[in-house]
């Protein structure tokens, strides 16, 4: 089983973890600590080089929130807000929560594109609100990739830390991320079962 799912990884080799990682920001129940913890395993296996899995994760990353800012500069208040409405379900979010993390994004400033990376519940939320604010393209870019590098970055020193220090690492880790993966489909889906508008 650990064999399984670490070669799952290595399998997909590079393009594998990018495209993962732009799932990570468009499909709530994929976690960006188990894409690239699993990946810091191979590393420590020796199977995968750092600093090629840091760029697919975070060119990953960067392109997942992109697609999402690009949606929200587009499409602008008046055409989003009845998408969210309908979908909300599925997103687990609610107009309400795009306009809180817009009035964060306001207050703070573009900063918080780069900080909000470190924070699993609006590090996707807040593409939403940058894109809406028409925040420079460029600017957006920048921040996104320097917060998911940093992030990306401790998550592989975790995962190749751990499959160095442990030696069963490897026989565990199998179990632990699918166990992981469940409890977060069933987190997910627990939130589309219960979820109501706050209207």
């Amino acid at each position: 089983m650990d064999e399984w799912v670490i070669r799952l990884i290595e399998g997909g080799g590079y393009w594998g973890i990018a495209f993962l990682m732009v799932l990570e920001n468009l499909v709530p129940p994929i976690p960006s600590e188990l894409i690239m913890g699993v990946a810091g395993i191979a590393l420590a296996r020796g199977t995968m080089t750092f600093a090629p899995v840091l760029l697919a994760g975070t060119a990953g990353c960067t392109l997942g929130n992109y697609i999402l800012f690009l949606i929200a500069d587009r499409l602008g208040y008046e055409r989003l807000k009845p998408l969210v409405d309908r979908w909300g379900r599925w997103l687990t979010m609610e107009w309400q929560d795009v306009e809180r993390a817009g009035k964060f994004f306001r207050r703070h400033g573009h900063w918080v594109v780069f900080v909000m990376r470190f924070m699993p519940m609006f590090r996707t939320l807040i593409s939403v609100p940058a894109g809406l604010s028409h925040m420079k393209h460029v600017r957006f870019l920048i921040y996104t990739a320097a917060g998911a590098a940093v992030w990306n970055t401790l998550l592989l020193m975790g995962g190749q830390w751990l499959g160095r220090r442990f030696s069963e690492a490897a026989a565990w880790i199998g179990w632990a991320t699918l166990v992981l993966g469940a409890a977060t489909m069933i987190w997910y889906l627990w939130r589309v079962i219960s979820w109501k508008p706050t209207r």
